[in-house]
C-alpha cells in the first residue's frame, strides 16, 4: 500500500545553516494561552466544591459544650476516648467541614486555647461543637 509521503518519509530533518533553533522556553510559550484554560478549570472546580456553614450554638448547646469539656479535662491524666466533632474553616472561600477526631486528650494550652489528642490532632476551643464519648452515658 502506497503513501502519499512515501517521497519524503525518510529524508532527515531540516536544519536551518542561516537560523539558530528556538530554545526549547521560547517553544514552550507558543502554547502560553492554553494555560488559560487550565486555570479556567480550577476556577470552575473551586466553586464548583461546596462548604459547610459554620452553625451557631444556642446558649443550652453552650454551657452544655462547656460542662463536658470541663469533665473531660478533669480526666485527661485517665486516656479515656472521645470523639469531637469541630469546625475547620475553609481559607479559600466561606464555610468549611465538620470533622470527628477520636482519641484521648494529650495536652490543654488555656492560653493558646488549644486541645490536643492522641492522634496529633490540635483542635481550637472555638471550633468544637459537640465531645461524646462513654463518660457522658454514665452518671
Amino acid at each position: 500500500m502506497s503513501n502519499s509521503y512515501d517521497d519524503i518519509i525518510n529524508l532527515p530533518h531540516h536544519v536551518s545553516p542561516t537560523r539558530t533553533p528556538m530554545p526549547l522556553e521560547a517553544r514552550a510559550a507558543q502554547f502560553a494561552p492554553f494555560s488559560a484554560l487550565i486555570t479556567l478549570n480550577s476556577v470552575l472546580n473551586e466553586t464548583a466544591r461546596t462548604t459547610d456553614p459554620q452553625i451557631e450554638l444556642s446558649v443550652d448547646e453552650s454551657m452544655r459544650l462547656s460542662r463536658r469539656l470541663a469533665y473531660a479535662l478533669s480526666l485527661r491524666d485517665k486516656s479515656i476516648p472521645l470523639t469531637i466533632r469541630s469546625f475547620c474553616p475553609d481559607c479559600n472561600k466561606a464555610g468549611g467541614e465538620y470533622v470527628d477526631h477520636t482519641g484521648y486528650i494529650m495536652k490543654y494550652d488555656e492560653y493558646a486555647g488549644l486541645i490536643t489528642l492522641s492522634d496529633g490532632a490540635q483542635i481550637a476551643l472555638e471550633n468544637i461543637t459537640s465531645i461524646e464519648g462513654d463518660i457522658f452515658d454514665n452518671p
